[in-house]
């Protein structure tokens, strides 16, 4: 089967990159999911060099999605209710930069409707506190190593899943069941 060319890349830094991933890769339109680093100061950073906070790297994931599927808007509703967008360099006990909310595009007409996105939750005051999510342009993105991919789903019986990645997901479900995957 052919790969659609029809798809579209945009990156999200909301805090650690397994809570991210578990959640989008059950989202339809969703066409593959890459857990990696983004925003930093070295090239070709390793896990343990990005979570001392001193390369300036953000967790991320690379989504590629299907527009005709998945609308832009879905994505930014569901990375805005699964992480918490105004706490700076924290979601939860994970602190430190590489934890920051981020949005990184790929095109202008991404940038606008992060940007009217964004106005929206602040106009409707969507959270008590200000946004504090970084909008750039997406620089050099740098996979993460193989035993980050599909960590949630291979970890689930893992502490950390169960009480950061579990509730993140119960949340996608309960909230957005039209978007999900069969079987998610």
């Amino acid at each position: 089967m052919d790969k659609n060319t029809n798809t579209e890349i945009i990156f999200f830094a909301s805090g650690c990159f397994w809570c991210t991933e578990a959640v989008f890769k059950r989202v339809k339109g969703v066409e593959e999911i890459l857990p990696g680093y983004i925003g930093g100061s070295i090239k070709n950073p390793a896990y343990r060099e990005v979570c001392t906070g001193r390369t300036g790297h953000a967790e991320c994931i690379k989504i590629e999605y299907d527009p005709s599927i998945i609308k832009l808007e879905v994505l930014l509703a569901v990375n805005f209710s699964t992480h918490d967008p105004t706490t700076l360099n924290r979601q939860g006990y994970d602190v430190g930069t590489q934890y920051r909310s981020g949005i990184y595009y790929t095109t202008e007409a991404q940038k606008e409707m992060i940007e009217e996105y964004l106005s929206y939750l602040e106009r409707e005051k969507i959270f008590e506190q200000s946004i504090v999510t970084e909008v750039k342009e997406a620089e050099t993105f740098y996979t993460a190593e193989e035993e980050h991919h599909d960590y949630y789903d291979q970890n689930a019986d893992q502490r950390y899943c169960e009480l950061v990645i579990a509730p993140k997901i119960a949340k996608l479900r309960a909230s957005y069941v039209d978007y999900l995957k069969p079987n998610s």
